[in-house]
């Protein structure tokens, strides 16, 4: 491992050292990152990103899905969907990769406090929700009734199982709600996409939702909360996965005038016009 950390240089990843690695499904795993000396390679806030080199393969930018409230360590759930996410799902116990942020902006969970709140995620959006959601849980008393909506292609698909089907749902005001696409044997909970599972929930409007998932996912699931008659400034979206070189000098994650690393990733919806048909 070449990179070597430079307080001074922002560009320049420190060593961290991934200390556990947990498959969640056929294509996501979790790691569990700490620097060479342990604990945390540093402090973050939920929504907020983590650039993760691979050398000589690359770098790419992903949420990080642990809670700043866990001590000692962060985590990031990545999909495997390209060179430098296929060379990280090889690596064990004890590997070195690089690692820099964080970057981009956070999810306001001092405004959020009294609030109850409704997170709607599909697929692997259910990884940045995850930090927001433990950092909910973790304060439980600053927040009010917590409902969570979640959907995958199939059952085998639902990532952090732990967290959806045992942790959340013991949870005081706590609800778990969850969805697959197709009917399979082996499920016997709700079947349907997650924007016509909102609509079918159709939740009070007294309520703040933040939502992640593929671009259309995202706007079928605004379409849905418009129609049960939540506004826009009701609602948070992150678009990490729009973000590139996530320090705003390639301008390659554009978004009408806003600019996901610079502006985002965490947009409240009535501050973006338009959301990309694809990442």
């Amino acid at each position: 491992m070449s990179c070597t950390c430079h307080d001074n240089d922002p560009l320049m990843p420190q060593i961290a050292v991934v200390e556990d690695v947990r498959v969640d499904t056929h294509d996501v795993t979790t790691f569990k990152i700490v620097s060479p000396d342990g604990g945390k390679p540093f402090e973050f806030m939920p929504g907020q990103c983590a650039m993760i080199s691979a050398p000589p393969i690359g770098e790419a930018i992903f949420s990080i899905t642990s809670s700043p409230t866990e001590e000692g360590y962060i985590e990031c759930s990545i999909k495997r969907c390209g060179n430098v996410t296929d060379y990280l799902h090889q690596l064990e116990e004890g590997s070195e990769i690089g690692i820099r942020g964080p970057y981009g902006n956070n999810f306001p969970v001092e405004e959020l406090k009294g609030k109850d709140l409704l997170f709607i995620a599909g697929g692997i959006g259910l990884a940045p929700l995850r930090s927001v959601i433990n950092y909910a849980m973790a304060n439980r008393k600053d927040y009010g009734k917590v409902d969570i909506v979640y959907g995958a292609r199939t059952p085998e698909d639902l990532v952090h199982p732990k967290d959806i089907f045992e942790v959340w749902p013991e949870k005081d005001g706590t609800k778990v709600h969850l969805t697959v696409d197709k009917e399979v044997d082996a499920w016997k909970g709700h079947v349907g996409f997650v924007p016509s599972y909102v609509g079918e929930l159709a939740f009070d409007t007294n309520k703040v939702a933040l939502v992640c998932g593929p671009p259309i996912m995202i706007k079928y699931t605004l379409q849905s909360l418009e129609e049960i008659g939540f506004k826009k400034d009701q609602v948070y979206t992150t678009l990490e996965l729009k973000m590139k070189c996530g320090f705003g000098k390639c301008g390659r994650c554009n978004i009408g005038d806003k600019y996901v690393c610079k502006d985002g990733p965490v947009f409240r919806c009535d501050e973006i016009t338009e959301l990309p048909d694809e990442y």
